[in-house]
């Protein structure tokens, strides 16, 4: 009993620290918009959350400053070889995981480009394990095992700002020399200044106090959205507002390379399947085969000369 006694002090405050780290956090307050939503009707319940929802967005619209200094830093990191890791626990986790998964289908990002760290690994993503959340010395391998460097990008989110194992692994990648984030559902005032950026878009209390899974975990999906999707803008992986460099894995993926090659090249159907085909399958490449006249060859120096952007190939400007 000891020894497992010991093994959790050392994982982080418990009891009377953790109520007092608690009580003043705005995403562990009870919202008075909601305070009789167990004595309302079905839709008047879904009216009140969905009110709530509707907050978000403008939250995080006042975090787009911060946000845009989050892309510079991932754009920097990216362009040099260098990569993006998430870090969360339990929900903050899951959206990082999530935003990396989809990035190789999205953007034919390597699979190690952009990865997602959860604390308790694999088995968190499927189910729950809340006590993994003030796993310090987890959190320190994770980001060791990862490999994690200088150059590299981590991102720490948190809704309530105080979860050990980001706290933790934010400072092992900063004590390593990478390039460190922290997100936050409450006040940038309370937000650590260890770090090189803060991002907290504030969402007020939830609907069901202290569950952050709603409005906070929505606007932590929405700033990570925004952070991967502008970051790949910027590296090259959209002509237009066209995914261009998706790995076509499925036959879903494959015909809309096809369709986005009829709308920018005015292609027929066929024709648009016989440039993929030259191209072999990258659609970057058919694309300026086809507009510029070129061989696979040519296509694709010139892409490379143009850091993988399809309008500097074509030589289109704003």
């Amino acid at each position: 009993m000891k020894r497992i006694a010991k093994n959790r002090r050392s994982r982080g405050p418990r009891g009377r620290e953790v109520f007092e780290e608690l009580k003043d956090l705005v995403t562990e307050r009870s919202n008075l918009k909601s305070a009789h939503i167990d004595r309302v009707s079905t839709k008047d319940a879904l009216r009140i959350i969905n009110s709530e929802d509707a907050t978000v967005a403008g939250a995080v619209r006042r975090e787009l400053p911060y946000i845009a200094r989050a892309v510079d830093y991932v754009v920097s990191a990216l362009e040099k070889g260098g990569r993006l890791f998430y870090l969360g626990a339990g929900t903050s986790g899951r959206l990082g995981v999530l935003d990396a998964a989809e990035c190789p289908p999205t953007f034919g990002t390597p699979s190690t480009m952009i990865q997602g760290i959860i604390a308790g690994g694999y088995r968190s993503l499927l189910r729950s394990r809340e006590g993994v959340e003030d796993d310090v010395s987890a959190a320190r391998k994770d980001i060791r095992r990862r490999n994690v460097r200088p150059g590299d990008v981590v991102i720490g989110i948190t809704a309530s700002k105080r979860t050990p194992y980001v706290l933790a692994g934010l400072s092992e990648a900063k004590k390593i020399g990478a390039a460190t984030i922290f997100i936050s559902c409450n006040p940038r005032s309370m937000a650590p200044k260890q770090f090189d950026l803060a991002i907290c878009p504030m969402v007020g209390p939830e609907v069901i106090a202290g569950s952050s899974r709603m409005k906070a975990g929505t606007a932590q999906k929405m700033a990570l959205n925004m952070i991967s999707t502008a970051s790949m803008i910027r590296c090259g992986k959209i002509y237009g507002n066209r995914m261009v460099d998706l790995k076509a894995t499925s036959e879903k993926l494959r015909e809309r390379s096809k369709r986005t090659l009829m709308e920018t090249c005015h292609l027929s159907y066929n024709d648009a399947d016989k440039a993929l085909s030259r191209a072999g399958g990258s659609v970057k490449i058919a694309i300026v085969m086809v507009r510029k006249q070129l061989s696979r060859a040519g296509a694709g120096g010139l892409l490379q000369e143009s850091a993988g952007s399809v309008s500097r190939a074509l030589g289109e400007k704003n």
